[in-house]
């Protein structure tokens, strides 16, 4: 009696990879992690510095982070601050209003809330922060390549964790992403991938409002820490002794961008504070993938309807009132277009869409020259 054969089941096509279109080589399937020559920690500068000093340089590539202080202007990150409590409906003066009942379509939802999270990613003081050219050449600085996409990302408001907004309301874990400190890309890969986050301090830090916190010591001593590890060791959480690797929180101001390394262990601390917010705007920059067709045309729909991105499940857009139906386009500046996709970095003239935006009038959010002046939110 012959066996049966096992049912044939086609093997998942392994995601296409998409060069960027710089010198150096970068090549990406999603947007987010990038396979290069060389890691950003042992990267040999092929640029001159423009916003980052040598000895800042040197840190980044050490210690896994930066801070590039008053990447924008400090009144620019109060406006920013400002639109984040009116978008929410919330009453700074009134921290009861921080805890009112909110609709939460899922658990994600309610995830978010706890953790603060701000469903807004296309209003025009947003985008404000994106082309600002400061911003623009520390990534530059950090990637050694001038052709750059600026992540579609949100705000962060995370007011006092107690209510319902407390950590405990959240299912803990054994294993994986953890809050306090994690990674953000699988560091049991031979070859891990590069990937670089930011945010923009909307607000000043304090030792009890929590926020950004990170292992410096241990992304020093990664490689070592690595090969003492055990086999199976979680991927994505690290187990380490704090009195050897400590925790620290760098001390930012409004304004400031902090750049760090997708090797770098880190977390929000939870806010301990009685009536002390803490506000962020996340904002990085990756090499431009223009050949990647789609997700160029995703971003750029995305800008011009204010419809929620799609990069990442944990986007969900606002539950009471999303921003497609409050806010008009953002508008625009020559730096800004190349960012979003909408304008060609190899040659504006050959990109339809930049045609178009090149003789289209203010109601489609495009012009050319400088950044315009921050909206009132």
């Amino acid at each position: 009696m012959t066996t049966p054969a096992a049912p044939h089941r086609p093997r998942r096509p392994r995601p296409r990879l998409h060069r960027a279109p710089s010198d150096l080589p970068y090549f990406s399937a999603d947007g987010e992690s990038y396979l290069a020559q060389t890691t950003l920690r042992e990267l040999g500068k092929s640029r001159p510095l423009r916003v980052l000093s040598e000895e800042d340089f040197a840190h980044w590539q050490t210690y896994g982070y930066v801070v590039v202080r008053e990447a924008v202007p400090a009144e620019s990150a109060r406006r920013l601050l400002d639109f984040t409590w009116e978008f929410q409906g919330l009453d700074p003066g009134r921290p009861e209003s921080w805890y009112e009942d909110r609709p939460f379509r899922s658990e994600l939802d309610q995830q978010l809330h706890v953790y603060g999270f701000v469903e807004a990613y296309h209003h025009q003081l947003l985008w404000d922060s994106r082309q600002a050219q400061r911003v623009y050449d520390a990534f530059v600085d950090v990637w050694d390549c001038e052709e750059l996409w600026v992540t579609l990302d949100r705000l962060n408001l995370n007011p006092p964790n107690v209510k319902n907004r407390d950590r405990a309301l959240i299912e803990p874990t054994d294993r994986g992403f953890d809050i306090e400190l994690h990674w953000d890309i699988d560091t049991t890969l031979g070859v891990p991938p590069q990937r670089v986050q930011g945010i923009i301090a909307l607000n000043d830090t304090r030792p009890e409002t929590g926020g950004f916190q990170c292992s410096p010591e241990l992304f020093r001593q990664f490689e070592d820490w690595k090969t003492r590890q055990p086999a199976g060791r979680d991927p994505l959480r690290p187990a380490v002794d704090r009195a050897e690797f400590p925790v620290v929180r760098p001390e930012l101001h409004p304004g400031d961008l902090l750049i760090w390394n997708g090797l770098l262990a880190h977390g929000v601390a939870r806010n301990t504070s009685t009536d002390q917010v803490r506000a962020v705007q996340y904002l990085s920059m990756m090499p431009a993938l223009e050949e990647h067709e789609r997700l160029r045309r995703s971003r750029v729909d995305s800008w011009r309807h204010l419809r929620t991105p799609r990069w990442n499940r944990t986007l969900v857009g606002d539950p009471v009132r999303h921003e497609s139906e409050r806010y008009p386009t953002a508008t625009l500046n020559a730096l800004g277009s190349r960012l979003l996709g909408l304008t060609s970095w190899q040659d504006a003239g050959t990109d339809p869409d930049a045609n178009r935006a090149a003789d289209a009038d203010s109601s489609t959010g495009v012009q050319s020259g400088e950044p315009s002046c921050a909206a009132s939110a």
